[in-house]
């Protein structure tokens, strides 16, 4: 994956296999996010749900930083305009919750710093793997602005309500080895160590059965939001012990072999 800087564009996608990644593209801008990226995010992530043989996304940018987040002139101008129209902070969130139920599992390869609403957006996505130089800090104290609802409920319950706390009231930047420590990481490595570090992940990911794990990720995320529906998730749960899946990963396990899903 390279992160060498070049022309600004929107967010831009690749496919390898069955590995889709997204790179957001403004380097000398700290790859902030401009209405018109959350709009080519969005089709990109329809493209990715629709998709059968994309198992694994990773989300990453170019440059020294992975995202400076949404485009403050943009929120400036919601905050002086006279009438009440959808907030740059509603369009945004609309983006990070769909990234957030993606059925395919979701890698933040954290390339550098991590700031504002993109602290969100990474959070959204299912691990997040960063440099030990990475930092991140939410302004929203700052900048007097509330933060979405969404996003407040998505540090609450993966980062828990003191660290959730901090974050958010402080306004205070932390470091890599903080991140760690918080659980905003999963894992954090030296940079040259990060495409081996992101790699390997997302083979794990890509090799197991993909309905599975779109199951269980929407009954986790459920979990996590207070949202769950058991009569859902119990039928997906009695459709897997008849389904394909299962019957290949049990003759594979038996056979001492990796399955084929």
């Amino acid at each position: 994956m390279s992160d060498t800087a070049e022309a600004a564009t929107g967010p831009l996608i690749e496919i390898t296999g069955a590995r889709a990644t997204i790179r957001l593209n403004r380097p000398k801008h700290l790859n902030r996010l401009q209405a018109e990226d959350l709009d080519e995010l969005t089709r990109l992530f329809n493209r990715i749900e629709t998709d059968p043989d994309i198992r694994v996304l990773v989300l990453t940018g170019t440059g020294r930083a992975f995202s400076a987040g949404y485009d403050l002139n943009s929120v400036a101008e919601r905050a002086v305009s006279a009438s009440e129209q959808q907030s740059a902070g509603s369009a945004f969130e609309v983006v990070v919750n769909r990234l957030e139920d993606l059925g395919v599992p979701t890698i933040c390869r954290l390339n550098g710093g991590v700031y504002g609403g993109a602290t969100d957006l990474a959070l959204a996505c299912d691990f997040r793997i960063g440099v030990d130089t990475a930092e991140m800090f939410m302004p929203a104290a700052r900048l007097g602005l509330h933060y979405y609802p969404s996003g407040i409920k998505r540090y609450v319950t993966r980062l828990g309500v003191d660290n959730a706390k901090k974050l958010f009231l402080t306004a205070q930047k932390i470091g890599a080895p903080e991140m760690l420590r918080i659980g905003y990481l999963t894992a954090m490595v030296p940079v040259e160590c990060l495409d081996e570090e992101v790699d390997k992940l997302a083979g794990v990911l890509a090799g197991n059965a993909p309905q599975a794990m779109r199951g269980m990720k929407r009954a986790i995320n459920e979990f996590a939001r207070g949202e769950f529906d058991e009569a859902a998730a119990d039928q997906r749960h009695r459709d897997s012990m008849r389904g394909d899946e299962i019957r290949e990963g049990i003759r594979a396990f038996a056979e001492k072999r990796a399955p084929q899903f």
